[in-house]
């Protein structure tokens, strides 16, 4: 086990983010985990669903108690503790972007999936045909949105949040569509699968305005993130023909500035699009365990990294495994003193990823980890 310096570590995780983890005044690498209400029920021995419903009052209970287990191991409390909102100050559902295309958002008792309902090219056809006369806002915002935004901002000073990120655009167009109908698309009906993901960067875009506009707020270009799983299904002369334009179109519209966040997760085995993505001037990514620093910054070099901890690897609390991929990570990120590695998982952290394993990641990077 390695000696870890928590007081001295925290204090320098102080500096470690500054100008995107890219600071030459930090002292070591930055530290993105920071845990996940997912992972109380396996540290305090509790019954639960991860990805399930728990009710507001039992999880206050449980992150305080989690929390309490953090001071102690990792110096830090990392879980809210606020008080559960009060039911009216919380706005209306509004439709989701794979409800445009016709898609429902299932429960299986455990977590929720966007089901497809378009199975040929001519019911792909007559959607889009029923997009493009479609009043997005309109379809979107429900009957009562406007009574229930005046009173949430008269009683609680709240405005609906901005739209800046979603699941896709490979994942949404393979969870409405089908991967293997989309696949064939873009070889058989290359004008179609361009049609398609011209519709999709034009709702995305559409989403985005109508929030900004939403919010009532005039900064019209604070970045935008994919979460985009899928991207990996694609080679790169698929992805460059359906899934690339879409990314450029948004983060043009959304995302201009060069601060402005322009993110892409993907937690698979998506290194051969890294040339592709390469384009984008991402400022944040996190991709699957096998692309790891080394391979990432060969195309990103000015790109905030979060990885490149394998969540299996986390997960099975074993300090031997965890420091070797943490020191890899930690001597890729100082070759030619780049920096710009936020310490993280290359995906979720899932329930039974252990307090004691953030401390020997900790403990990693204050070993391994000084720049």
């Amino acid at each position: 086990m390695l000696d870890l310096d928590t007081e001295q570590f925290w204090k320098d995780e102080e500096t470690a983010h500054e100008e995107n983890c890219f600071s030459k005044n930090a002292k070591q690498v930055a530290l993105g985990i920071r845990m996940s209400g997912e992972c109380v029920f396996a540290e305090l021995g509790e019954e639960g669903e991860p990805w399930g419903y728990t009710p507001p009052e039992r999880r206050l209970e449980l992150n305080k108690r989690y929390n309490e287990k953090a001071l102690k191991i990792v110096g830090r409390k990392l879980l809210g503790e606020n008080p559960p909102a009060p039911a009216d100050s919380k706005f209306p559902d509004y439709r989701q972007i794979g409800e445009v295309f016709g898609g429902k958002y299932v429960f299986d008792g455990k977590t929720t999936w966007l089901q497809g309902m378009i199975n040929s090219e001519d019911e792909l056809e007559k959607k889009l045909d029923e997009i493009d006369r479609t009043d997005l806002r309109e379809f979107i915002l429900p009957p009562d949105w406007e009574e229930k935004k005046k009173y949430i901002y008269e009683k609680y000073g709240k405005k609906p949040e901005k739209f800046s990120g979603i699941r896709g655009p490979v994942t949404l167009a393979t969870s409405v569509f089908g991967t293997e109908n989309l696949i064939y698309l873009i070889y058989d009906s290359p004008e179609l699968a361009s049609r398609f993901s011209d519709t999709i960067a034009k709702v995305i875009i559409g989403y985005y305005d109508i929030f900004v506009s939403e919010s009532e707020n005039s900064d019209t270009s604070s970045g935008f993130g994919f979460y985009d799983d899928n991207c990996a299904l694609l080679n790169p002369e698929l992805y460059e023909m359906f899934g690339y334009p879409i990314l450029k179109k948004v983060f043009e519209h959304c995302a201009p500035n060069p601060g402005d966040k322009r993110f892409q997760h993907s937690d698979s085995a998506m290194e051969h699009l890294l040339p592709i993505l390469g384009r984008l001037n991402l400022t944040g990514c996190n991709f699957g365990p096998t692309v790891t620093v080394d391979k990432i910054r060969k195309y990103m070099k000015t790109t905030r990294i979060d990885g490149c901890l394998a969540p299996f690897t986390f997960m099975s609390n074993d300090d031997e495994k965890i420091i070797a991929e943490i020191k890899r990570d930690c001597e890729e990120a100082k070759v030619d003193d780049i920096r710009g590695l936020n310490l993280s998982t290359a995906g979720s952290i899932n329930n039974g990823s252990l307090l004691t394993s953030m401390r020997t990641v900790m403990a990693a990077i204050q070993n391994f980890g000084r720049y």
